[in-house]
């Protein structure tokens, strides 16, 4: 029961996980405006799902994830989760329109579009998710 559950979120998990790490890049990016030489990243957020998910079922699965070492004949063998967030992140640098003359890529008319863009899609999500939680909570009140 509790393995149905949880792939019933899985994917509404990994798409927050992921929107809330892309909001910390976008707001790295704005922060960073006025850095010499910082150059403006993002993350592809689709394939970043596609894998975030399928990496999440193979987990679930006893595939993937984090090898435990086992430094004696009597350890039993574990497998651990697998890791998300922000660190095991592809992040991709993004091309400037027009590059500035201090090296630095960030375009604020851009990055502020694409953070609005993300707080929007996360609340989406978020919505979308308290959604499937109060659909199963009705299910599974009797009559």
């Amino acid at each position: 029961m509790i393995d149905q559950l949880e792939s019933a979120f899985n994917y509404h998990q990994q798409a927050l996980g992921l929107r809330h790490a892309r909001h910390e890049v976008l707001a790295a990016n704005i922060a960073n405006a006025d850095t010499p030489n910082y150059k403006a990243r993002d993350i592809d957020f689709s394939s970043e799902l596609k894998r975030a998910v399928d990496s999440g079922v193979q987990a679930s699965q006893g595939q993937g994830g984090l090898a435990l070492a086992l430094t004696s004949q009597r350890h039993l063998p574990g497998q651990g989760p697998a890791m998300s967030g922000a660190n095991n992140l592809d992040l991709l640098y993004r091309v400037p329109d027009q590059p500035s003359l201090d090296g630095n890529t960030v375009d604020m008319d851009e990055e502020r579009t694409q953070f609005a863009d993300n707080a929007v899609r996360y609340r989406v999500a978020l919505s979308m998710m308290n959604s499937r939680i109060q659909g199963l909570k009705n299910a599974m009140q009797p009559e």
